[in-house]
């Protein structure tokens, strides 16, 4: 609890005065609670004949006298009523008093609650942009090796979950202990015999409670990290919905999916039926003070005639103001059980390291003036190297092109080259400067990416081609559309650049879908260009409009093609012929065919996967 709150500190110190304000009318709260039955006694007094007559008005002494002064002057006040045979007006009086003390008690429970409110919002607000801002920021690596959905369920189900149990705390720590702390002042100044029945109950609930909630934090762990198994089957059904319902493999995802809701299913039943005790363990163990309170106080008022039976009604009153906050605390242990288990999650995120982080001389990339200089490098995702002691030179201007069966290595010096990774040995120099020494901010505005999977948004083609320069205008966007051979097809459309692209830009074909990612690029106007198999999964008609959209935008450009077919390498400035991780070939298209080797091989077959 302590290393959860201390994490939440930096948060919780954005809303100080919220804080603040949350305490001081909760602790006005507790004491207008514990007065709202006190002010019963007087109201009691005169119903039943028992007010204390007094003729003279009191003296204030000091503020040490101040409970006797209150009691003497009201009493004062109403004695002078009932003697002048105004009982009517005396009651009048005190039932004032007794409303007054719940209006005001209602009134800063309310102001107390609103400021919790917005600290609690305002916290989470802010957890979750750390978090999401977190998340964007790590590396590729990171989400190599876990569920997209687990992560998903951390910023949406954990966060809800802290906000719905584990800011209940401020409760835990300041309204219903002193509305329990001022009961009990009260309860001791009227008798302290009754007293020592109250606080008997106290730590026996709180020992049968804490036996009952001892699991609860694990189970609703468990029950955290199986929600967010069950989203990423929902997240990966609908990516893959085609081959799915191609497959006819729908009662396999049913089934993965039934499994997991029925688990969550038995771990929240487990978890409800601990916290369902909470109530009526607490409620048992009240009533059963409650009879001792009422065999042993009516003992004192009929018996012993050492209290008056009004006193004793006021004294019941102040003794279920301790047991319903002590019932709320035990009920909201289990919720902050719930709430620390869903932190902890949240955290693991927030203070997950950055593996790959700018240096902290790390300087901003200046134009790009020279070449870029891949030297000796090695590099490897798991065990096995996928690159082993590989150069490149490309200068400015030029186009270098990386062919070669899967697995040889090409993809993966594109995701070095914007450092999505960081080579194991050697180094990435852009004019002579390694790429590790300046920000990845700046590295990667001197490149434009274009993949294989066209990667859109759910928004509009305009929003999806300001990605890469923000403040374009539409003029600007229209020109890169016809660069990239998409203007053809977007001015048709009948919202023109505003029309939304889809779920993954699915309301149109792959080659447009292509076409719309150039234009992206293009806008950028980056002087470096990486198109990593940016052709491989279209049909011959969109190749042929991709790849004159590729010229267009590799015109005076430095160049990295990731190849697939012959069409897009054959007028590329050098071709490196990869296996195995290892360059086996190099030279231009011709040089190439005439050595008889690797390369030709692979034209002949056509496949550069």
């Amino acid at each position: 609890m302590k290393k959860i709150i201390h994490q939440l500190l930096p948060f919780i110190k954005k809303f100080k005065s919220h804080v603040i304000l949350n305490v001081l009318f909760n602790l006005l709260y507790a004491l207008f609670s514990s007065l709202a039955f006190v002010s019963l006694i007087p109201m009691l007094n005169v119903l039943f004949d028992k007010t204390t007559i007094v003729r003279k008005a009191p003296v204030w002494t000091g503020i040490g006298d101040i409970k006797d002064y209150g009691e003497n002057l009201l009493n004062y006040k109403v004695s002078g009523y009932l003697q002048d045979g105004n009982a009517q007006m005396a009651l009048v009086i005190v039932i004032a008093i007794v409303i007054s003390t719940f209006i005001l008690k209602n009134l800063f429970g309310y102001l107390a609650m609103q400021h919790v409110m917005f600290l609690k919002n305002g916290v989470l607000t802010a957890l979750r942009k750390d978090m999401y801002n977190k998340i964007i920021q790590l590396p590729l690596g990171f989400y190599s090796k876990r569920q997209k959905g687990d992560v998903m369920a951390r910023i949406l189900g954990d966060i809800n979950e802290m906000q719905n149990s584990f800011f209940i705390i401020l409760e835990l720590i300041v309204r219903e202990p002193l509305t329990i702390i001022f009961s009990l002042i009260l309860m001791f100044t009227i008798s302290w015999e009754l007293s020592l029945f109250v606080l008997c109950f106290i730590p026996i609930a709180g020992f049968m409670i804490s036996r009952i909630g001892k699991s609860l934090k694990s189970k609703s762990l468990r029950a955290q990290q199986e929600s967010g198994k069950l989203i990423s089957i929902v997240e990966e059904s609908l990516t893959g919905l085609k081959i799915v319902k191609s497959y006819n493999a729908e009662s396999i995802f049913t089934n993965k999916f039934t499994n997991s809701a029925d688990k969550i299913l038995n771990l929240s039943n487990k978890i409800g039926l601990k916290n369902n005790l909470a109530g009526p363990v607490s409620e048992v163990l009240g009533i059963a003070t409650i009879a001792v309170l009422l065999w042993y106080g009516g003992k004192l008022v009929l018996i012993d005639k050492v209290i008056e039976g009004t006193t004793f009604i006021a004294f019941m009153g102040l003794a279920y103001a301790i047991l319903t906050p002590a019932k709320a605390i035990s009920k909201a242990s289990y919720k902050v059980k719930n709430g620390m288990a869903a932190a902890d999650r949240v955290f693991e995120i927030l203070h997950e390291e950055n593996s790959m982080p700018d240096l902290p001389n790390a300087k901003e990339l200046g134009d790009f003036k020279d070449r870029i200089s891949v030297e000796n490098i090695s590099f490897k995702y798991e065990d096995e190297f996928v690159l082993k002691n590989f150069s490149i030179q490309v200068p400015k201007g030029k186009t270098v092109a990386l062919v070669g069966q899967s697995g040889s290595g090409k993809s993966t010096i594109a995701n070095l080259v914007t450092r999505f990774y960081d080579v194991n040995k050697g180094s990435i120099k852009i004019d002579g400067i390694d790429i590790k020494n300046v920000t990845k901010k700046s590295l990667r505005e001197h490149m434009g990416l274009v993949t294989q999977d066209s990667i859109l948004f759910n928004d509009s083609i305009k929003n999806n081609i300001l990605i890469g320069k923000p403040n374009a205008t539409d003029e600007e966007i229209i020109d890169a559309l016809k660069i990239a051979n998409a203007w053809e097809f977007v001015q048709k459309l009948p919202e023109g650049i505003d029309t939304n692209v889809g779920d993954a830009g699915n309301n149109f074909s792959g080659g447009q879908k292509q076409r719309l990612s150039i234009a992206r690029a293009v806008l950028k106007n980056p002087p470096i260009m990486i198109l990593d198999e940016a052709t491989s999964a279209l049909d011959t008609e969109s190749e042929r409009l991709v790849q004159l959209a590729l010229e267009n935008m590799m015109k005076n450009r430095t160049s990295i093609v990731i190849a697939h077919r012959l069409s897009t390498i054959q007028n590329a400035d050098e071709i490196i012929v990869m296996q195995h991780g290892e360059i086996v070939e190099q030279g231009t298209h011709s040089d190439l065919l005439a050595k008889n080797g690797m390369y030709k091989r692979l034209v002949e077959m056509q496949s550069f996967d």
